[in-house]
Protein backbone atom coordinates (compact mmCIF):
# COMPACT_ATOMS: atom_id res chain seq x y z
CA UNK A 1 0.00 0.00 0.00
CA UNK A 2 1.16 3.85 -0.97
CA UNK A 3 2.62 4.96 2.50
CA UNK A 4 1.57 8.82 1.73
CA UNK A 5 -1.90 7.69 0.67
CA UNK A 6 -2.05 5.55 4.46
CA UNK A 7 -0.56 9.07 6.16
CA UNK A 8 -3.19 11.36 4.39
CA UNK A 9 -5.91 8.99 5.65
CA UNK A 10 -4.94 8.42 8.87
CA UNK A 11 -4.82 12.38 8.91
CA UNK A 12 -8.17 12.65 8.26
CA UNK A 13 -9.11 10.00 10.68
CA UNK A 14 -7.63 11.87 13.52
CA UNK A 15 -8.78 15.24 12.25
CA UNK A 16 -12.20 14.00 12.36
CA UNK A 17 -11.62 12.76 15.65
CA UNK A 18 -10.74 15.99 17.03
CA UNK A 19 -13.01 17.93 15.39
CA UNK A 20 -16.13 15.34 16.40
CA UNK A 21 -14.83 16.17 20.02
CA UNK A 22 -14.68 19.60 19.50
CA UNK A 23 -18.22 19.77 18.38
CA UNK A 24 -18.99 17.98 21.70
CA UNK A 25 -16.90 19.34 24.30
CA UNK A 26 -18.03 23.64 22.80
CA UNK A 27 -19.72 25.29 25.46
CA UNK A 28 -23.14 26.33 24.24
CA UNK A 29 -25.33 29.84 25.00
CA UNK A 30 -28.81 31.19 24.25
CA UNK A 31 -28.78 34.14 22.59
CA UNK A 32 -30.36 37.28 24.81
CA UNK A 33 -32.50 38.87 22.07
CA UNK A 34 -34.25 41.38 24.29
CA UNK A 35 -33.67 42.78 27.74
CA UNK A 36 -36.03 45.58 29.39
CA UNK A 37 -34.89 47.24 32.65
CA UNK A 38 -37.08 47.14 34.86
CA UNK A 39 -37.55 50.26 37.57
CA UNK A 40 -39.21 51.27 40.69
CA UNK A 41 -38.80 54.92 42.46
CA UNK A 42 -36.48 54.55 45.50
CA UNK A 43 -36.98 56.87 48.48
CA UNK A 44 -34.12 58.62 49.54
CA UNK A 45 -32.45 59.71 52.86
CA UNK A 46 -29.28 61.61 54.56
CA UNK A 47 -27.50 60.09 57.41
CA UNK A 48 -27.54 62.52 59.92
CA UNK A 49 -23.98 63.37 61.67
CA UNK A 50 -24.19 66.58 64.05
CA UNK A 51 -27.93 68.08 64.99
CA UNK A 52 -26.78 71.69 66.94
CA UNK A 53 -29.74 73.58 68.15
CA UNK A 54 -29.53 77.42 66.98
CA UNK A 55 -30.86 80.24 70.37
CA UNK A 56 -31.91 83.63 70.01
CA UNK A 57 -32.44 85.85 73.26
CA UNK A 58 -35.70 87.07 73.66
CA UNK A 59 -37.39 89.14 76.44
CA UNK A 60 -41.13 89.89 77.15
CA UNK A 61 -43.91 88.67 79.22
CA UNK A 62 -44.91 85.28 80.44
CA UNK A 63 -47.65 84.44 82.40
CA UNK A 64 -46.51 82.54 86.06
CA UNK A 65 -49.78 80.62 87.57
CA UNK A 66 -49.98 78.86 90.72
CA UNK A 67 -52.46 76.84 93.28
CA UNK A 68 -52.91 78.59 96.63
CA UNK A 69 -54.86 77.51 99.43
CA UNK A 70 -57.63 80.82 100.63
CA UNK A 71 -59.76 81.50 103.43
CA UNK A 72 -63.16 82.76 103.33
CA UNK A 73 -65.96 83.62 105.56
CA UNK A 74 -68.83 81.53 106.32
CA UNK A 75 -71.87 83.75 105.75
CA UNK A 76 -73.63 84.19 109.42
CA UNK A 77 -77.23 83.46 109.17
CA UNK A 78 -77.64 86.89 110.65
CA UNK A 79 -75.26 89.22 109.43
CA UNK A 80 -76.99 92.54 109.77
CA UNK A 81 -77.49 91.26 113.70
CA UNK A 82 -81.22 91.56 113.42
CA UNK A 83 -82.00 89.46 116.47
CA UNK A 84 -79.92 90.95 119.05
CA UNK A 85 -81.37 94.43 117.88
CA UNK A 86 -84.76 93.55 118.26
CA UNK A 87 -84.30 91.67 121.17
CA UNK A 88 -82.28 94.10 123.49
CA UNK A 89 -84.82 96.47 122.31
CA UNK A 90 -87.65 94.67 124.19
CA UNK A 91 -85.62 94.13 127.34
CA UNK A 92 -84.46 97.88 127.47
CA UNK A 93 -88.18 99.20 126.85
CA UNK A 94 -89.50 96.98 129.29
CA UNK A 95 -87.27 98.11 131.49
CA UNK A 96 -87.57 101.76 130.65
CA UNK A 97 -91.20 101.01 131.40
CA UNK A 98 -90.75 100.53 135.17
CA UNK A 99 -89.05 103.98 135.90
CA UNK A 100 -91.07 106.98 136.97
CA UNK A 101 -95.01 107.45 135.56
CA UNK A 102 -96.58 109.41 133.34
CA UNK A 103 -94.84 111.03 130.76
CA UNK A 104 -91.40 110.47 132.40
CA UNK A 105 -92.16 106.79 131.83
CA UNK A 106 -92.61 106.61 128.40
CA UNK A 107 -89.83 108.74 127.89
CA UNK A 108 -87.72 105.94 129.90
CA UNK A 109 -89.30 103.36 127.76
CA UNK A 110 -88.26 104.92 124.75
CA UNK A 111 -84.32 105.47 125.79
CA UNK A 112 -84.47 102.15 127.68
CA UNK A 113 -85.51 100.67 124.14
CA UNK A 114 -82.88 102.51 122.22
CA UNK A 115 -80.20 101.39 124.56
CA UNK A 116 -81.27 97.86 124.94
CA UNK A 117 -81.74 97.47 120.72
CA UNK A 118 -77.79 98.66 120.90
CA UNK A 119 -76.63 96.69 123.95
CA UNK A 120 -78.56 93.76 122.42
CA UNK A 121 -76.79 94.39 118.54
CA UNK A 122 -73.13 94.62 120.05
CA UNK A 123 -73.70 91.25 121.96
CA UNK A 124 -74.73 89.70 119.08
CA UNK A 125 -71.48 90.98 117.27
CA UNK A 126 -69.29 89.51 119.78
CA UNK A 127 -71.11 86.33 119.87
CA UNK A 128 -70.68 86.14 116.15
CA UNK A 129 -66.95 86.94 115.97
CA UNK A 130 -66.37 84.63 118.14
CA UNK A 131 -68.32 81.54 116.73
CA UNK A 132 -66.60 82.75 112.92
CA UNK A 133 -66.20 80.05 110.95
CA UNK A 134 -63.83 79.72 107.94
CA UNK A 135 -63.61 77.65 105.01
CA UNK A 136 -60.63 77.22 102.34
CA UNK A 137 -60.02 76.81 98.82
CA UNK A 138 -57.88 76.48 96.09
CA UNK A 139 -57.54 79.17 94.16
CA UNK A 140 -55.37 79.04 91.09
CA UNK A 141 -53.81 82.55 90.69
CA UNK A 142 -51.52 83.57 87.63
CA UNK A 143 -49.86 87.30 87.29
CA UNK A 144 -47.93 88.65 84.41
CA UNK A 145 -43.72 88.85 85.12
CA UNK A 146 -41.16 89.97 82.13
CA UNK A 147 -37.96 88.38 81.72
CA UNK A 148 -35.18 87.27 79.21
CA UNK A 149 -34.45 83.89 78.33
CA UNK A 150 -33.14 81.30 75.43
CA UNK A 151 -35.75 80.27 73.05
CA UNK A 152 -34.01 77.34 70.25
CA UNK A 153 -35.38 78.31 66.92
CA UNK A 154 -33.84 75.95 64.94
CA UNK A 155 -31.21 73.61 63.94
CA UNK A 156 -28.15 73.46 62.37
CA UNK A 157 -27.70 69.48 60.67
CA UNK A 158 -25.03 68.05 59.47
CA UNK A 159 -26.00 64.67 57.25
CA UNK A 160 -24.18 62.88 54.51
CA UNK A 161 -26.02 61.72 51.40
CA UNK A 162 -24.66 60.33 48.65
CA UNK A 163 -21.29 59.78 49.97
CA UNK A 164 -20.80 63.75 50.59
CA UNK A 165 -20.82 66.03 53.89
CA UNK A 166 -23.41 68.62 53.54
CA UNK A 167 -25.02 70.99 56.08
CA UNK A 168 -28.85 72.46 56.45
CA UNK A 169 -30.91 74.11 58.71
CA UNK A 170 -34.65 73.14 59.61
CA UNK A 171 -37.07 74.00 62.06
CA UNK A 172 -37.46 70.84 64.17
CA UNK A 173 -34.75 68.13 65.37
CA UNK A 174 -34.69 65.53 62.96
CA UNK A 175 -34.65 61.81 63.62
CA UNK A 176 -31.46 59.49 62.42
CA UNK A 177 -32.25 59.97 58.64
CA UNK A 178 -34.07 62.83 57.06
CA UNK A 179 -35.67 62.95 53.72
CA UNK A 180 -34.03 62.99 50.19
CA UNK A 181 -37.01 63.16 47.66
CA UNK A 182 -37.28 59.87 45.08
CA UNK A 183 -35.31 58.83 42.88
CA UNK A 184 -36.22 55.89 39.63
CA UNK A 185 -33.74 52.58 40.35
CA UNK A 186 -33.38 49.81 37.96
CA UNK A 187 -34.01 46.75 39.92
CA UNK A 188 -33.79 44.04 37.50
CA UNK A 189 -34.02 43.01 33.68
CA UNK A 190 -37.00 41.20 31.51
CA UNK A 191 -34.50 39.36 29.70
CA UNK A 192 -35.92 36.98 26.44
CA UNK A 193 -33.50 34.50 25.31
CA UNK A 194 -33.42 32.39 21.96
CA UNK A 195 -31.75 28.87 22.24
CA UNK A 196 -32.30 26.50 18.94
CA UNK A 197 -36.36 26.31 18.46
CA UNK A 198 -36.80 27.22 21.95
CA UNK A 199 -37.88 30.86 23.61
CA UNK A 200 -38.63 32.65 27.10
CA UNK A 201 -38.89 35.39 28.87
CA UNK A 202 -37.61 35.36 32.80
CA UNK A 203 -36.86 38.75 35.39
CA UNK A 204 -33.14 38.80 36.28
CA UNK A 205 -31.77 40.85 38.82
CA UNK A 206 -27.98 41.37 37.28
CA UNK A 207 -28.10 42.34 33.67
CA UNK A 208 -27.11 38.77 31.67
CA UNK A 209 -24.98 40.67 28.71
CA UNK A 210 -25.62 39.29 25.44
CA UNK A 211 -25.97 35.29 25.94
CA UNK A 212 -26.88 32.64 28.42
CA UNK A 213 -25.07 29.47 29.70
CA UNK A 214 -26.66 25.96 28.47
CA UNK A 215 -25.76 23.31 30.12
CA UNK A 216 -27.10 19.69 29.05
CA UNK A 217 -29.65 21.25 26.88
CA UNK A 218 -31.22 23.56 29.64
CA UNK A 219 -30.49 27.22 29.57
CA UNK A 220 -28.56 28.75 33.14
CA UNK A 221 -30.34 31.33 34.69
CA UNK A 222 -29.54 32.45 37.96
CA UNK A 223 -31.90 33.17 40.24
CA UNK A 224 -34.70 32.23 37.88
CA UNK A 225 -38.23 33.40 38.16
CA UNK A 226 -41.11 34.35 36.26
CA UNK A 227 -40.52 37.72 34.52
CA UNK A 228 -43.16 40.48 36.33
CA UNK A 229 -45.66 42.13 34.14
CA UNK A 230 -47.69 45.31 34.19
Amino acid sequence: MNKPLVVAIAAVLVGGVAFAAYQTNRAEYAEVVEKVPVTQMVQLFGEVTDVSPITETRSGPREVCEDRIVEYEVQQRDPNRITGTVAGAVVGGLVGNQVGGGSGRRLATVAGAAGGAYAGREIQGRQQAGNRQVEQRVERQCRTVTETREDVVGYNVSYTFEGESRRTRMDARPAERIPKGEREEIIGYEVTWQYRDRSDTVFMEEDPGSRLPVEDGRVIVAGQEPAPRG
